[in-house]
């Protein structure tokens, strides 16, 4: 059927409303958002015909950078830095070994060459930080975990484009030299982070110093940032969405202003990208084609949850200080999501013989992975004994506007065993002029300030100052605590 202007605008924002409604439902039925997502396309299916690859394919990339970026921004590198190597390991060993098992067993459940069978296996090699965390939800599991979960998902979609674009190319030229394209891949991976702090710190400069007209204009800025790396880093032969991830990382871990607005709308828009693409992954699976592949589909899934990654996790940390319930949790939280979808497009557009079988099998994949790994993660956490321990204050809960073109910021400090103001009261503290202290979250409670109120640690401090005196103020507040000897009496005559 023919759509109108006015159509596609009133479909547009019925994907929006419907899908931020479905995450409600998702979350009361222990499913993460992206299956629902995935059956409203389908439903729409029936009334729309759509089949725009390069269109999805460009949508696809722009919601990575989005996703990835807002995921680097929440990743505390205090918390990352510990489980680096496990996550590394994972990320590019655990990638490859998950390309290899799921597509070696493609090659002969679809019938494929070797090359296609391999192909298959990296597009579905990665795993999805997005899905993984908004299927955890409120969910307090050991940090160890979360954060080895969360590095690893952020840095190991590089790894899988690489290999399906580096595949897709050995398949359309069988000379291609495969030492070549290993070369190849060390200079993505160093120009990307190379790219990445660079683009990263002169974000966090332009972002701290350039006085723009209203506050609202600062996460544009910081988006527009995020998605110039991933441009620079791929003109110049890096990986782009590895320069993207890092540049993020060093963001959201830097003294930043308007910090809150940043991450808020980072959030939204990284939950509206996800929206509109797995709705448009439903939109392009035509469920007559499906029931050729179910059986092939279903079966390939169950050898990527049950052998594939769980193999990939145990080795690639087989010398690493993780026990077993550790790996198991970490190899059952292997969950497919965005970075599956985009990938499947790639031998669409390339031409590759068996890209409409290769892309309706990772369909399967990607909404079994979810419906069951999804619905049973938070359960095997707690069945593991993997639940407990300190919850992570990171997300403030009060919101403050910060103020626009003025010289006033509203500033959030943490408080720290370090910090220089731990167990004073506000009275005592010498802050500059035009600052001042006007809330306190302690315990997930709003407490309101007075000059008696004693700073305690992890109180999460609202601090309204001149933005001259910003530094001043975090020094007076966070600086090392000094161990002034007890003042001498005055001697009497």
């Amino acid at each position: 059927m023919d759509i109108s202007l006015e159509m596609l605008v009133f479909l547009f924002s019925a994907m929006l409303i419907v899908g931020a409604l479905a995450t409600k439902f998702s979350t009361k039925l222990g499913l993460p958002a992206l299956v629902l997502f995935l059956l409203i396309g389908m439903g729409l299916n029936q009334f729309i015909f759509f089949e725009n690859v390069h269109l999805t394919q460009l949508i696809g990339i722009m919601a990575l950078i989005i996703i990835l970026f807002e995921g680097g921004t929440q990743t505390k590198w205090e918390n990352v830095r510990p489980v680096i190597g496990a996550a590394g390991s994972l990320a590019t060993l655990g990638v490859l070994l998950t390309t290899v098992i799921t597509g070696l067993a493609a090659m002969y459940i679809l019938n494929l060459s070797l090359l296609e069978g391999m192909l298959f296996g990296a597009i579905v090699g990665s795993t999805d930080a997005a899905a993984v965390f908004s299927v955890l939800g409120n969910k307090n599991i050991k940090s160890k975990l979360t954060s080895t979960l969360e590095a690893e998902s952020g840095s190991n979609d590089p790894m899988a484009v690489f290999l399906t674009v580096a595949l897709i190319e050995l398949i359309q030229v069988p000379d291609a030299s495969i030492w070549l394209a290993i070369g190849s891949f060390f200079v993505q991976m160093g120009l990307g982070l190379l790219i990445g702090l660079l683009l990263g710190k002169l974000t966090v400069l332009l972002i701290n110093n350039i006085n723009l007209d209203t506050s609202s204009l600062y996460p544009a800025l910081a988006i527009g940032m995020a998605t110039a790396t991933y441009f620079i880093s791929d003109f110049l032969g890096g990986s782009g969405l590895l320069a993207v991830y890092v540049m993020a990382v060093f963001v959201g871990n830097s003294d930043l202003m308007y910090r809150f607005s940043i991450l808020r709308f980072n959030e939204g828009f990284a939950w509206m990208m996800q929206i509109v693409m797995f709705i448009l992954l439903g939109l392009l699976v035509f469920p007559s084609q499906l029931p050729s592949v179910f059986w092939q589909g279903v079966l390939l899934t169950l050898i990527l949850m049950f052998i594939a990654r769980p193999i990939a996790v145990f080795v690639s940390m087989l010398f690493m200080k993780y026990n077993v319930k550790d790996k198991l949790f970490i190899s059952w939280a292997g969950l497919k999501g965005a970075v599956p979808i985009v990938l499947a497009t790639y031998p669409i557009i390339a031409d590759i013989e068996n890209s409409d079988l290769i892309f309706n099998a990772v369909f399967f994949v990607v909404l079994i992975s979810a419906l069951v790994q999804g619905s049973t993660l938070s359960w095997l956490a707690t069945k593991l004994g993997l639940t407990g321990g300190k919850n992570d204050p990171s997300k403030p809960t009060m919101e403050l506007i910060n103020l626009g073109n003025t010289e006033a910021e509203i500033m959030e400090v943490r408080m720290t065993p370090r910090s220089a103001a731990l167990n004073r009261t506000l009275i005592d503290l010498e802050l500059p002029d035009e600052t001042l202290v006007i809330g306190i979250i302690r315990n997930k409670q709003l407490i309101t300030p007075t000059g008696t109120s004693v700073i305690q640690d992890d109180d999460i401090l609202y601090v309204l100052s001149n933005k001259r005196n910003r530094e001043k103020a975090k020094r007076v507040l966070l600086g090392k605590k000094e161990n002034k000897p007890p003042k001498k009496p005055l001697a009497t005559e």
